[in-house]
C-alpha cells in the first residue's frame, strides 16, 4: 500500500496524469493525457511493472486492461468507469478511486473513447494490449 500511497500523492502534488511506483521508487510519470503513455511505460519496463502501483487520472476499461496485462498490484484513479472497475475486479487488482462514471468519453465528449471501444471488444488483457498498441501507433501516423 505504500507504493500506491506514493503514486497517488505524486499524481496530485505534481498535477500529473500517470504515475507508476515500484518498491518505493517512482519509475514512470507523465503529464500528457491518454493511453499512449501507459503503452510507452509497458514498452519501456515490460515485466518490471509486475507488482507495481499505478495512479492515473482516468481509468476506463482500456487502462484497466493494461494494468491487468502488466500485472500491477494496485491502482488509484481520480475517475474510474464502471467497466474499468469490472476489469480490475476480474483480475484481482486492488483499486481506489474518487469518482465513478458510467463510461469514459472521447475528448470532445461526443462518443465513447475509441480506446474504450477497443478494450470492451477484447476477451483478455493480452488481446486488449495488442489492439490498443496497434490503434495508438496507427493514430500517430
Amino acid at each position: 500500500m505504500q507504493d500506491l500511497r506514493l503514486a497517488k500523492l505524486r499524481l496530485k502534488e505534481r498535477d500529473l496524469t500517470l504515475v507508476i511506483v515500484k518498491e518505493g521508487k517512482v519509475i514512470f510519470e507523465t503529464k500528457p493525457q491518454g493511453i499512449s503513455d501507459f503503452l510507452q511505460a509497458i514498452e519501456k519496463f515490460g515485466k518490471r511493472l509486475v507488482a507495481s502501483s499505478v495512479a492515473d487520472k482516468i481509468v476506463g476499461a482500456a487502462a484497466a486492461m493494461l494494468c491487468a496485462y502488466s500485472e500491477v498490484a494496485s491502482v488509484f484513479a481520480v475517475t474510474i468507469s464502471e467497466k474499468g472497475i469490472k476489469v480490475l475486479e476480474s483480475n484481482d487488482i486492488f483499486y481506489q478511486f474518487e469518482f465513478c462514471v458510467p463510461k469514459i468519453l472521447n475528448y470532445d465528449r461526443t462518443d465513447i473513447c475509441p480506446f474504450e471501444k477497443l478494450a470492451a471488444g477484447s476477451r483478455d488483457p493480452k488481446e486488449a494490449y495488442v489492439k490498443l498498441k496497434s490503434f495508438a501507433e496507427s493514430s500517430i501516423q
